[in-house]
């Protein structure tokens, strides 16, 4: 039996704004922005929209804020922060939303000014190491500990080596390279990656994401008015969530991630299977995310994610395009990066990526990544030749 919400919501609207360094804004601007891109190319207006899903680093009353900052007075507004996998959540939200008839547009959005804050020693969000009541006493430096700790663990269990998590960096610098715009475009090798600055063991600097301002926003409506919109649809075909953890130390299993049971779910509801997939886009935090959420979404047996990203694969011409964009780690991060896996896979499936295009591409997984290793929400979405 089909399930009532495979096929039943489209995205018929996306807007980005520039990435980098947005000096002189602040993350409601931004992400304002990224909503009037989103609406523009959806032809709508903030008046049209009735269902408002946001998430936020930390800020109390943030669905409050924007809901005030857009002029927008929604039927249902959610704000729920599992990190950044919220806005693949969202997604989920915003289809149960449409599908019982609470809204008929839904805005999901998001914008930071993380690299300006930073740079100019402004607080923006909550302790990092919040919730982690037996760790946050040794003072760790999270995240990055947390997926150090993941990646080492792979590395003993399963011969995972540094040029394994080296190449994951190379793939998707490669795929950054064929994206205008991308923050990272330069040349990027195995030496590069593993003679840089170590960060965190076995982590470099170039096995960890970039810090951006950016903003990122799309809109959804039913599918039986998908066509009536100025832009092809992409119909989100399922989607599943799973949460196993909060600190990393109470991880079950630090080779396996909640994506274990998030993409069955979604695949079940999608009616398909992981060789059905064209392109896929992770939330790659760090390099050791790819390797372990091809391995849970099923791409690959555990353990092989490794062998499977040193023989090339993920990049361009492999077998499975993996971060088309180039990923948080070359393309953008703005502290939560969940949006921008949603919006390169609906771009993918529009057939509008230029020279990164993956020719054909009708379904796209989209999994989204919050805390460390703590949340994940995989959703796959399709052209209408695959409703």
């Amino acid at each position: 039996m089909t399930h009532a919400l495979r096929g039943s919501a489209a995205v018929v609207g996306i807007g980005l704004t520039e990435f980098g360094e947005l000096p002189g804004k602040n993350h409601l601007e931004v992400m304002a922005e990224a909503s009037h891109y989103a609406l523009a190319d959806a032809g709508l207006t903030l008046q049209d929209v009735d269902g408002l899903f946001v998430s936020s680093m930390g800020r109390v009353f943030h669905p409050l804020h924007a809901a005030e900052y857009l002029g927008v007075q929604p039927s249902v507004i959610d704000g729920t922060n599992i990190g950044g996998s919220s806005f693949v959540n969202c997604v989920q939200s915003a289809a149960m939303a449409i599908q019982t008839g609470v809204c008929k547009v839904a805005l999901i959005a998001y914008g930071s000014t993380n690299r300006s804050n930073r740079k100019n020693k402004i607080r923006d969000g909550g302790n990092p190491n919040a919730g982690a009541l037996h760790a946050s006493e040794y003072g760790p430096r999270n995240p990055i500990v947390s997926y150090a700790l993941a990646a080492a663990r792979h590395m003993h269990e399963y011969g995972t080596t540094r040029e394994h998590l080296a190449q994951v960096a190379v793939s998707t610098r490669q795929w950054a390279q064929k994206n205008p715009r991308a923050e990272m475009r330069d040349d990027l090798s195995l030496e590069d990656v593993m003679g840089a600055r170590m960060i965190c063991d076995p982590l470099t600097l170039f096995d960890c994401c970039l810090v951006s301002d950016a903003g990122a926003a799309l809109v959804m409506v039913a599918a039986d008015r998908a066509k009536d919109f100025p832009q092809k649809p992409v119909y989100m075909l399922g989607i599943g969530s799973s949460t196993t953890h909060d600190q990393i130390a109470q991880m079950p299993d630090l080779t396996i991630t909640p994506a274990a049971q998030s993409g069955p779910r979604a695949f079940a509801m999608a009616g398909l299977k992981p060789s059905d997939v064209d392109v896929a886009e992770f939330y790659d935090a760090f390099t050791i995310n790819t390797i372990l959420f091809l391995e849970d979404l099923g791409f690959v047996k555990k353990g092989e994610g490794g062998a499977f990203v040193g023989d090339g694969n993920i990049g361009p011409g492999g077998t499975l395009p993996v971060n088309t964009n180039g990923g948080g780690l070359s393309c953008v991060h703005p502290g939560m990066y969940g949006m921008f896996v949603n919006i390169e896979a609906v771009e993918q499936l529009r057939g509008v990526c230029g020279e990164r295009q993956i020719e054909g591409a009708k379904v796209a997984l989209a999994n989204g990544n919050g805390g460390v290793l703590s949340s994940q929400v995989t959703a796959i979405y399709g052209t209408e030749e695959t409703l």
